[in-house]
């Protein structure tokens, strides 16, 4: 088979700095969604906020994801990667600066839903832009670590909220903190290319090429760009045509594992204050486990090539459900061996978390790629934000060991669709992997040959 340069070529600096700067919005989304459960530490008292508003204030941020990912796809699509991949931070900054000065909790929730619809437009615009670039060798790794900065943005929330929590108004600058890393990541994407993949698909083959030409060298052109399956596959034909069932699997296993995780991230000092972890270790535990879900990422980073895709999504909800079950059915469990059983349940869930940018980004073609992308995302932060709109109800009404075993159920609900769905992509190149009629669809894992 002969060497394709763009699907074969080596790691360069250009990838390196793409994968970070694009990785500058899961580090906010990490940010902004775990920032909130320390600044309720202060922000419910002072504008004297009931359970329900919490909850409120926790979810809106995970509804403005829903909306904004699916609108930022759409737009992407359309207008392709390089434009939004700016414009979405600059609103990040403006809507967190904004959160400084609110005064009730109507503001507060309107302003953490415009921050989240923001947050969540920039999933599918730079996840499709890395994906168009990266070679299928190292394509698996560099889409993965997009979920590795969600945990470093959200490991430097609560240090940050550590920090602030010994001012009064410290809540207030929490919150507008974000606007200092969105600021200098909107500063490194500036001159980004534009997708050649992208370009091609819309007919623009000499803008293609020049960008070919300029990130991989005067020999590449747009014949090393692999045409995209099936012809034109538009949006509104995708729940009639094959990858109705892949939008489905993508959908079903994204949601179960955010699901748990997000309601942990928006309310971890109150989750193991009820596992009887106080004066402070609650925060710090939960800084602890961020580190902990850091590890499990990096660790599955390292064996997404090796083990395939879908042997490392099965193992990986498999053993965190069997932890998180393990905190239901033992909540008054020495402090131990809950923090324990709470670093198993981080670092097995790692799997399930790196593969949320994988598979969507393999599994649909060009065209459609950015609105697949985002429709998944918002699809899973349905759940995701009843889950945590439920999360202070529950454990008020319901308790923290029942709590802990609802968390358990969806992780194992993950396994289960996980089983009968997930598709093995590790082995293929992107349009290989996208098209209906290859080996994507079965369940066998192949190692990438090295």
């Amino acid at each position: 088979m002969p060497r394709n340069v763009l699907e074969d070529a080596p790691l360069s600096g250009f990838h390196k700095r793409l994968a970070l700067f694009s990785s500058g919005g899961p580090f906010l989304d990490g940010y902004v969604l775990s920032i909130i459960g320390v600044a309720l530490v202060q922000a419910s008292p002072a504008l004297g906020l009931s359970a329900s508003e919490e909850g409120l204030v926790g979810a809106a941020a995970l509804v403005g994801i829903f909306l904004g990912a699916f609108a930022g796809g759409w737009l992407t699509d359309r207008f392709g990667r390089h434009l939004l991949f700016t414009i979405d931070l600059v609103a990040i900054i403006a809507f967190s600066v904004a959160q400084f000065f609110v005064t009730d909790a109507v503001w507060l929730i309107v302003l953490r839903l415009l921050v989240g619809m923001a947050v969540g437009a920039d999933y599918p615009i730079a996840t499709s832009l890395l994906a168009e670039f990266s070679p299928r060798r190292h394509r698996g790794p560099l889409l993965g670590a997009f979920v590795t900065m969600w945990f470093v943005g959200a490991a430097a929330a609560y240090l940050v909220g550590e920090l602030l929590l010994a001012y009064d108004d410290g809540w207030r600058w929490m919150l507008a903190s974000a606007a200092l890393p969105g600021l200098l990541i909107v500063v490194c994407r500036i001159g980004t290319p534009e997708s050649p993949r992208w370009l091609l698909s819309k007919g623009r083959v000499d803008e293609a090429a020049a960008v070919m030409r300029k990130v991989f060298g005067p020999d590449a052109g747009v014949e090393d760009i692999e045409p995209d399956p099936e012809g034109t596959v538009g949006l509104r034909r995708l729940v009639r045509s094959g990858y109705a069932g892949r939008l489905v699997f993508v959908t079903l296993f994204w949601t179960c594992s955010v699901v748990p995780l997000f309601a942990i991230y928006a309310f971890g000092p109150k989750i193991l204050g009820a596992l009887n972890l106080s004066d402070g270790a609650d925060t710090v535990g939960s800084a602890v486990i961020t580190v902990m879900f850091l590890v499990g990422c990096a660790v599955s980073l390292l064996l997404v090539n090796r083990m395939g895709r879908r042997s490392l999504l099965l193992h990986s909800f498999l053993w965190a459900g069997l932890a998180m079950l393990g905190l239901g059915l033992f909540p008054e469990a020495p402090v131990g061996v809950v923090m324990g059983l709470f670093v198993a349940y981080a670092v097995f869930i790692g799997g399930s978390q790196i593969l949320q940018w994988i598979y969507p980004n393999e599994l649909f073609p060009t065209e459609i790629r950015g609105s697949a992308v985002g429709l998944c995302s918002s699809l899973s932060r349905i759940g995701a934000a009843v889950g945590t709109y439920l999360v202070p109800l529950s454990l008020s009404g319901l308790g923290i060991g029942t709590t802990m075993v609802i968390g358990a159920a969806v992780t194992l609900g993950g396994l289960a669709v996980s089983w009968f769905m997930a598709p093995e992509t590790a082995h293929l190149g992107l349009s290989e992997a996208a098209a209906l009629d290859t080996p994507s669809a079965a369940p066998a894992a192949t190692p990438v040959r090295r």
